[in-house]
């Protein structure tokens, strides 16, 4: 059993403005094997979690903590908060020219795990996870997402997740711009990876489409930085019929972004 406590989270940014503050007091508590769905309105700060737990350079932490197994992992630097067992799958996922998937891969599941797979059981376990998420084996040999299509890079990620095997993973919109096929396949994967490991989910989404495949035990909404309010599953379709009015700051305009 593993646990990440968020305490008391604030984070801010350097915008054309000047600095400005994101996360406003963030607490959470996720432990092995629970699924939480991160809802909300466009500009909340969502991602800025994602990115923040991930330690994105980006971002400041200006105050709080971020506990795995105990460990403070704001503390240190986004490899070894990878190694602690955290997994971010992007929103936009990077194309990286000259490094070819397999070597990428094999390259993160060493620096992971501390020694090298074998080779045999690692061309095995590779292959399958690809074929599981119906990816052309000729993606192995490809730079990582060079000229991937959405769905394609998207799917990468899961892939990344199912061989990596990490305690906690933050999902930043992995639904965004897939179809009703790649939203069912990497939403498979996702249920995989989880019932494999046991690994605990945060999954930031503005749709309530892709939590008919992957269901949350807790709903969340976050707004102005922090969380307003948590729920169970019930609270996602109650989002879907109201959308996000009532929580956004007085004055602001409506920013849902649910379809």
């Amino acid at each position: 059993m593993s646990t990440l406590e968020i305490k008391d989270l604030y984070a801010s940014v350097e915008t054309k403005e000047g600095r400005k503050q994101i996360l406003k007091g963030v607490n959470l508590t996720v432990d092995s094997g629970e699924t939480h769905a991160i809802m909300g309105p466009n500009g909340s700060g969502k991602s800025t979690l994602a990115y923040t737990l991930a330690g994105h350079p980006k971002y400041e932490v200006d105050s709080g903590q971020a506990l795995l197994d105990g460990q403070d992992i704001l503390t240190m630097t986004p490899d070894e908060r990878a190694k602690a067992g955290l997994f971010l799958a992007m929103q936009y996922p990077v194309e990286v020219p000259g490094v070819s998937m397999t070597n990428f891969l094999r390259t993160a599941k060493t620096e992971v795990d501390g020694e090298a797979p074998q080779i045999r059981q690692w061309v095995k376990d590779l292959s399958e996870a690809m074929t599981r998420l119906k990816m052309d084996p000729k993606f192995a040999q490809r730079s990582v997402n060079e000229g991937f299509s959405g769905g394609e890079k998207k799917r990468a990620e899961v892939l990344q997740l199912e061989l990596l095997k990490p305690k906690f993973a933050v999902l930043d919109e992995t639904d965004s711009g897939l179809d009703v096929d790649a939203l069912r396949i990497v939403s498979e994967g996702v249920n995989r990876a989880k019932d494999n490991t046991g690994m605990g989910i945060l999954m930031v989404t503005h749709y309530t489409r892709i939590l008919k495949y992957i269901k949350p035990d807790i709903v969340h909404v976050f707004a102005d930085g922090h969380f307003v309010r948590t729920g169970g599953p019930e609270l996602a379709d109650e989002l879907e019929e109201h959308g996000y009015d009532q929580y956004l700051p007085q004055g602001a305009e409506s920013e849902s972004a649910l379809a």
